[in-house]
């Protein structure tokens, strides 16, 4: 069971957000029905990348086998 504040990797792309699978965020409110969530995305300067509300199957917990990567996200007009 996920818990607010608890950091998760996205596991499929979310084009609407600019986000793909792999990328890191925080979920920041768990909905009543506990399977979908608010979850937040930070560039590495800390600033909201994005918000999206996600469902359980889109995300998993990270590992101690997981790598930190960076990439850019889309520019948006």
């Amino acid at each position: 069971m996920f818990k607010e504040h608890e950091r998760i990797v996205l596991t499929s792309d979310l084009p609407d957000e600019g986000l793909v699978a792999g990328d890191v965020g925080s979920i920041v409110h768990i909905y009543a029905n506990t399977e979908t969530f608010e979850v937040e995305f930070f560039g590495l300067d800390g600033d909201t990348a994005a918000v999206a509300t996600i469902t359980q199957s889109q995300i998993r917990p990270i590992t101690n086998r997981d790598i930190t990567h960076a990439r850019q996200m889309p520019t948006t007009a």
